[in-house]
């Protein structure tokens, strides 16, 4: 449990925050070469990345869950595209270990332009039209009404070993930029069974 909680953390971190947070920095890709201390990574968007590794790094599994693993009480995260209506439109969900509340808000996100990112506890859980669910998400400072549509990924997080982690996987980190623009990393995100992570 501990290690979920320290991925978990280290997968939002710089999220969580009395009011509305900014934008945490965030490198995609697939490792092309690993060390001890740092990966390589050929960003989504191309280029060449490298990350330092924290000496704690740890490792967050994605895995597929059913839709009913969203529960009212759940804590989750969402990317999400803000509709017309004031609502959200979920791009992915990420539902975290019981216990586990990390990054709660809602804030920008650049999984596509213009999307944002909410963390909360689900309230209410409303079946929708054609598969879809319409949830009612609370943060400490307000709350979002948001449609996940059936075929949207919904993982659940666990931990995992940095064995997992080995040139060819998707990646997703949360970074720290620090002097000299030297990124580091406190977790690594991946998929299960060397899957994209969706967020």
């Amino acid at each position: 449990m501990a290690t979920i909680v320290a991925a978990a953390a280290s997968l939002v971190a710089g999220g969580a925050m009395a009011q509305a947070p900014a934008a945490p920095s965030v490198v995609r890709g697939t490792v092309t070469a690993m060390d001890a201390s740092s990966l390589t990574v050929k960003g989504e968007k191309g280029g060449v990345i490298k990350v330092a590794l924290a000496p704690t790094w740890t490792v967050a599994v994605m895995k597929p869950v059913e839709p009913d693993a969203i529960k009212p009480g759940s804590f989750i995260g969402t990317a999400e595209m803000p509709q017309k209506d004031g609502t959200g439109k979920s791009l992915e969900v990420h539902v975290f270990p019981p216990g586990v509340k990390m990054g709660e808000g809602h804030y920008g996100w650049d999984k596509k332009p213009g999307s944002m990112m909410t963390n909360g506890t689900v309230g209410t859980v409303v079946a929708g039209k054609k598969g879809s669910r319409q949830l009612e998400v609370n943060y400490t400072y307000g709350k979002r009404t948001i449609t996940v549509p059936k075929n949207v990924p919904i993982v659940q997080i666990a931990g995992g070993a940095r064995t997992q982690v080995k040139p060819g996987i998707p990646v997703f980190m949360v970074v720290q930029k620090g002097a000299g623009g030297q990124l580091t990393a406190g977790s690594v995100s991946i998929g299960e069974n060397g899957k994209k992570p969706p967020m």
